[in-house]
């Protein structure tokens, strides 16, 4: 097996690997979601706080993007075939515009929901239930939250990555949620309740921008970042029978990048012997980034064609 085929077999086996980790990170989401929903449900009808009513809002969205996410995960990890020669992954950025409908979506309810309360401020019932309801709702997400970023540093996933996003915002949704219901009982700021509400809902907002533009740069095909592809040029002009590089172009799909760049060698070389060198720099490439499919052309350099 030569260096080339090796660094192709590595990355199909990372990239296995990162698929099952998805896999498992997207089913948890949905799981913590759905037992969530269950308890903040609950909650909310004992206490009718519209600080609670909004967490449960967002967890209920929550539980449909992450199942969204779930099946995109899924179908992205199929590999390529007939008529998707360079797999399925844009379907995890599609995902991830789903989401910012969706997050959005929950953000302009809340709001809906809270601005009549900074009028009509009503006292919140049984804090103590709210209170017990969000401090599990904090140990559950924190926990996810983990995992998740766990999983985006290993597999760049950017549905994960959506997920972890927005579960991170929960995490200071339920903070407040927990110090609204505190302040409104012990104290009778009962308005409390609803600029709290408002501001979760601005956040939830906020954070649906962030996944939209993270989704729009894989989906419009964003070349990878300045720094990989000063390295991509250096691994190529460290062959000595390399004089040039032009035209690199590159692209990412989760862990996999496209990368394609024209070298200029010998035009006065045999085919065979640019091909060889080709083949040589592609393999020091996907020696860097195992997860790439590299095309190279070659082109005889300037002195060659004259």
């Amino acid at each position: 097996m030569n260096h080339q085929d090796a660094a192709v077999d590595s990355g199909r086996a990372m990239q296995t690997s990162a698929n099952r980790l998805k896999r498992l990170a997207t089913i948890l989401a949905v799981a913590v979601a759905v037992l969530l929903i269950v308890i903040k449900l609950a909650a909310w009808l004992i206490t009718d706080s519209v600080a609670l009513l909004s967490s449960l809002v967002d967890s209920s969205l929550d539980a449909t993007a992450s199942l969204l996410n779930l099946l995109a995960v899924y179908f992205a990890a199929k590999p390529a075939d007939r008529e998707h020669r360079f797999g399925h992954g844009k379907l995890e950025p599609l995902a991830g515009m789903g989401q910012t409908l969706f997050i959005g979506a929950s953000g302009m309810f809340i709001l809906t929901e809270a601005v009549p309360r900074l009028f009509d401020p009503a006292p919140v019932e049984t804090p103590t239930v709210g209170v017990a309801v969000m401090l599990v709702s904090i140990v559950l997400t924190f926990a996810l939250v983990r995992f998740q970023r766990h999983v985006v540093r290993k597999t760049a996933s950017v549905a994960v990555d959506a997920d972890s996003l927005h579960y991170t915002g929960d995490l200071l949704m339920n903070a407040s949620v927990i110090l609204s219901l505190l302040l409104s009982h012990w104290l009778g700021w009962h308005i409390l309740d609803p600029i709290f509400a408002i501001g979760i809902a601005l956040y939830v907002i906020y954070t649906a921008s962030k996944i939209a533009r993270g989704s729009l740069d894989l989906l419009m095909d964003r070349e990878l970042p300045d720094e990989e592809r000063a390295q991509i040029k250096a691994i190529c002009l460290r062959h000595p029978e390399v004089r040039g590089v032009h035209d690199l172009r590159t692209r990412s799909s989760g862990l996999h990048r496209f990368i394609q760049l024209h070298l200029e060698l010998d035009g006065n070389a045999p085919l065979r012997h640019t091909h060889d060198v080709a083949v040589a720099v592609a393999a020091d490439i996907c020696a860097a980034f195992p997860d790439a499919e590299v095309i190279i052309h070659q082109d005889p350099d300037d002195d060659s064609r004259s």
